[in-house]
């Protein structure tokens, strides 16, 4: 297994919290960490990818939790959400007859809008929610990793640990990192994504919507993989597909609830308003998916390509992004575009301080990559130390 930042994250929600759930999209490793965790801290585990499991625990959950007894461990929790007003009975009666409750439940399952719709309702203030994300490359290069900060001794220092081809780095962004590409090398990238497009399509989608037409909904997501990095603008791409603005705004709220896509809000230092107004900067959650959707199978064809640019953006977002989840660490992320088309990659708003961080596929690099940063110079916050990765 490799070694998850995030394990300390969930360690700490069970010495304080009944019940912690752990979320995520297909494939990021919830249930190998589920696992390590049941050995090494002496949870039971259940799957309800089991069918006799998932009829009990929709049938009957009482039976079934008095069966399954805590601590417990409830892998793919989305196919029974019946059990989370059980749990709640039985972690509130914990606490009046003990006066304890916590470590009692550690829940699992995808980011479906019915799991977390029964979580907000029935488990107010006996949850922690910990969303997981794919693999960090510091994870892949067995790294320390730490909230990402412009801190130029310790980039460097970081940096000269381990040494990447421009190649690469590249193969990197086509491989994606979803672990089990790293712990079965033997895998084919292509084979893989195929595999996990079927399965996303087939069982997440269809549990969230009635999917009338699943051509329409590959065209959608094809399109979106050639959209990351960009604004996105509904309206262009209800045109491009030919359906109304609606579908594409619903069918998007499935990929950010899937953990496929993240919208990064538009910067405004005046109105929470226009932050919501103006059009968000969308990127995949993963950069090799991302390719494969976009039909690019080869580091020498996403080199060449136009899709060169926004892929490596969004891998250097996700990597931000994972460093600061992974460490349950709050910061706001930001885009900024004005009428003058200057444009910020990426704003982190932390400790009153204004980050900016400007994302280039190349290697060389002037004066002008960085002339936006100056749009932020009247800020009321303090402008920290700005960067050009």
């Amino acid at each position: 297994m490799i070694d998850r930042t995030v394990l300390k994250t969930v360690e700490e929600s069970i010495r304080l919290k009944p019940v912690t759930l752990i979320t995520g999209a297909r494939q990021v490793g919830k249930t190998i960490l589920c696992k390590h965790i049941a050995e090494k801290h002496g949870f039971s585990y259940v799957s309800l990818i089991d069918r006799s499991e998932r009829a009990m625990a929709t049938k009957d959950p009482d039976m079934f939790l008095s069966i399954h007894k805590s601590p417990l461990i409830i892998d793919e929790v989305q196919y029974a959400p019946e059990l989370l007003d059980s749990i709640e009975a039985i972690v509130d009666k914990a606490k009046y007859d003990t006066g304890h409750n916590e470590g009692m439940y550690i829940l699992a399952g995808s980011q479906v809008y019915n799991l977390m719709d029964g979580v907000t309702q029935s488990m107010a203030g006996r949850i922690s929610i910990i969303d997981m994300s794919p693999l960090s490359m510091n994870e892949i290069l067995s790294r320390d990793e730490t909230p990402f900060e412009v801190n130029f001794k310790e980039n460097i220092r970081k940096s000269m640990e381990v040494s990447l081809s421009v190649e690469e780095v590249y193969k990197m962004v086509i491989r994606g990192n979803y672990p089990e590409l790293y712990e079965k090398p033997s895998i084919k990238t292509n084979k893989f994504y195929s595999d996990y497009v079927d399965s996303y399509i087939s069982r997440d989608v269809s549990q969230i919507i009635n999917l009338k037409d699943q051509n329409k909904f590959m065209e959608f997501l094809e399109l979106m993989s050639s959209l990351t990095g960009q604004e996105l603008v509904y309206n262009n791409v209800a045109k491009t597909l030919g359906v109304n603005i609606r579908t594409i705004q619903s069918w998007t709220g499935v990929l950010v609830a899937g953990g496929i896509i993240r919208l990064i809000r538009a910067y405004s230092e005046r109105s929470t308003v226009k932050r919501i107004v103006r059009h968000p900067k969308m990127y995949f959650c993963d950069t090799g998916l991302a390719c494969y959707l976009a039909k690019i199978f080869d580091y020498r064809t996403l080199m060449a390509g136009y899709l060169k640019g926004p892929m490596i953006e969004t891998f250097i977002v996700n990597e931000i992004l994972k460093s600061y989840k992974n460490n349950s660490e709050e910061a706001g992320f930001f885009h900024y575009r004005d009428s003058q088309i200057n444009e910020i990659d990426l704003i982190i708003l932390r400790d009153g301080k204004l980050t900016p961080v400007e994302c280039k596929a190349g290697i060389t690099y002037g004066s002008s990559d960085i002339k936006a940063f100056a749009r932020l110079e009247n800020s009321d916050y303090e402008i920290g130390p700005s960067c050009l990765i």
